[in-house]
């Protein structure tokens, strides 16, 4: 299949602007590590926001949130929905702790708050593990997905297309730095969110779908579009919203939205402004990716039910297919070849930039763990800025070559890349405690890390138990939490030298922090932090519950009921307002 001559035209014009913008940047980024990585951190709110949330724009997003409408309804989003807590308890009350901290990337949180050959050997495993393993996983998943939707929408171009995006995001990460990612970021996700919103109108107009109205009272779509589960459904009500909302959010990591905050979302953090331009860089963030960006993919999931009801459907329309690969999940890059010429080029090159988005920042993140929490820290600790900067992008180099090798053969590499996962499930509870809980000490990170590794290979290989996932869950996170605590009790905190620099440095606020101060010889005071804390936590509800009123006030103007979505919409002002009330008297350095 040839591109037609517009549709190409507007994949070139996008690659020359992402080419022409990561030069624009390169000077900058060459001059230390610090920029390279942190962008001097002197990045603004708006610019992180919106690159975080381009980040979570992975080319295999809507095809999950397809796979959730078709198979589990609109009620299926829960399953991310949930992480909206964890995502406000981030912005609130670790954003500004983060950015105090001054680390130059989260681990090296870890010689900060601990000490001792401990610290070190966690700092470094977890450089080696997240940075390559499963740094190059996820970039690997992430591959394997554009190129399951370019075998729909560019057959027999699918590799060429993979290696030609992989190759131009290569070039910018390895000129831009960070700063080039997050201004590229910018650009991408606007040109991702604009393809989407029109290629949604023009899908939902075709004449087989008939309009929204019609959509919306077609039988099969009327069973889908329940925003919770069925009420007689016991199994889906656990499954989809009670064990996410009771336990998930806090205990399982998921990208964007890591329990304490972490991993490329710290680095945005780390490279703010101020502490101030941390926290409204999260809460855009949170606001975009949960109450902005899902309502198109969803109509589209919904218009797919009518185009394809069954996979039979797709691979009929698809027979180059391989039918190991058929999934619900295709359906959404199947509804993209009804597009018109230049809207088909425009949706391409949004698939192409949501790739790129999430690439860069694997890369430079990555890369940011091997070469600061790896090789200078326990190799070349002297190392000038030349040799660093020369390690830096020989690694983001091979991060690349090795995920775009990795995506070809990632079919027999699944069930790996899940037991990966697992090993921080369950660790979720520590990450939250550990700025606000002077026991918790290096031996509590080792213990719930290792544990929720052995729990994990277990629940996945111990013949003759047929657990559901809910009940493994359930399982691996009560194990985990209850050994590393075990261990917090019996093992002595860190040294009080340790625990008053951390302190003086980030200034927690806690009742744990004010007693151990209180019986140390020093000046130092946490009792003006006391209310500090509760006012973050009132802060985090009052953003939840605004940014849940903004969501389904948007699905009630969709779904056509306008009093429900003035009525929600109001909630998210009141919510809103009563949030800059608070806001105003948090503390901030």
């Amino acid at each position: 299949m040839t591109l037609p001559s517009l549709d190409l035209g507007v994949i070139v014009f996008y690659f020359v602007c992402t080419l022409l913008l990561g030069w624009w940047f390169s000077r900058r980024a060459g001059g230390s590590v610090q920029e390279f990585f942190l962008s001097g951190r002197q990045m603004p709110w708006w610019l992180l926001g919106v690159s975080m949330v381009a980040t979570t724009f992975s080319a295999d997003t809507p095809n999950l949130v397809t796979q959730l409408v078709r198979e589990q309804g609109v009620a299926g989003n829960w399953l991310w929905w949930c992480f909206l807590l964890t995502g406000m308890c981030t912005v609130f009350i670790y954003a500004k702790l983060w950015r105090r901290s001054g680390v130059f990337t989260d681990l090296s949180f870890y010689e900060l708050r601990y000490g001792g050959r401990g610290a070190a050997l966690l700092r470094g495993f977890r450089a080696v593990y997240l940075g390559l393993f499963f740094n190059v996983m996820i970039m690997a998943s992430v591959c394997l997905a554009a190129l399951k939707i370019f075998g729909i929408l560019w057959p027999g171009y699918a590799t060429q297309a993979l290696f030609i995006g992989a190759g131009i995001t290569l070039l910018y990460s390895l000129v831009g730095g960070l700063r080039g990612v997050i201004i590229i970021d910018f650009f991408q996700f606007f040109l991702a969110m604009v393809a989407t919103i029109a290629a949604a109108v023009y899908l939902l107009d075709l004449p087989a779908v008939g309009g929204l109205s019609q959509l919306l009272e077609t039988p099969v779509v009327q069973s889908k579009k329940e925003w919770f589960p069925d009420g007689n459904d016991s199994e889906a009500w656990i499954g989809l919203l009670i064990l996410p909302l009771a336990v998930q959010w806090w205990s399982v990591w998921y990208p964007g939205a890591e329990p304490g905050g972490g991993g490329y979302i710290a680095q945005r953090m780390l490279s703010a402004k101020t502490e101030k331009h941390a926290l409204w860089a999260t809460l855009a963030f949170n606001l975009m990716h949960y109450a902005l960006r899902p309502w198109p993919w969803i109509l589209i999931a919904l218009a797919s039910l009518v185009m394809y009801p069954s996979l039979a459907d797709i691979q009929q329309a698809f027979p180059h297919l391989d039918p190991a690969i058929i999934n619900h999940d295709l359906a959404f890059p199947a509804m993209l070849t009804h597009l018109p010429q230049g809207l088909f080029g425009l949706m391409l090159a949004a698939l192409m930039a949501a790739f790129m988005s999430t690439l860069s920042t694997h890369l430079n993140w990555g890369a940011s763990y091997l070469i600061h929490d790896g090789y200078q820290r326990f190799f070349r600790p002297q190392a000038e800025e030349r040799e660093l900067m020369l390690a830096s992008r020989l690694c983001i180099v091979i991060l690349t070559l090795l995920s775009c090798i990795l995506a070809l053969q990632l079919q027999s590499a699944l069930q790996a890349f899940q037991i990966l996962l697992q090993i921080g499930a369950g660790t979720g509870l520590l990450f939250l405690l550990r700025w606000f809980w002077v026991r918790i000490n290096v031996w509590s990170e080792l213990t719930a890390m290792g544990a929720s590794f052995v729990i994990a290979l277990l629940l996945e290989f111990w013949i003759g138990i047929d657990w559901t996932a809910s009940t493994k869950l359930l399982v691996g996170v009560g194990t985990t939490t209850v050994l590393w605590v075990c261990v917090t009790l019996m093992t002595p905190p860190e040294s009080s030298s340790i625990l008053i620099e951390f302190y003086t440095r980030v200034r927690p606020a806690s009742p744990s922090w004010r007693r151990f101060l209180a019986a140390q010889d020093t000046d130092l005071d946490a009792s003006e932090q006391r209310s500090d804390l509760a006012r973050s936590i009132l802060c985090m509800f009052l953003g939840i519950l605004g940014t849940y009123a903004l969501l389904f006030g948007t699905g009630k103007w969709i779904y056509g009921e306008p009093l429900w979505a003035l009525v929600l919409w109001a909630i998210a002002g009141l919510s809103g307002l009563l949030l800059y009330r608070q806001f105003r008297h948090l503390n901030f350095d």
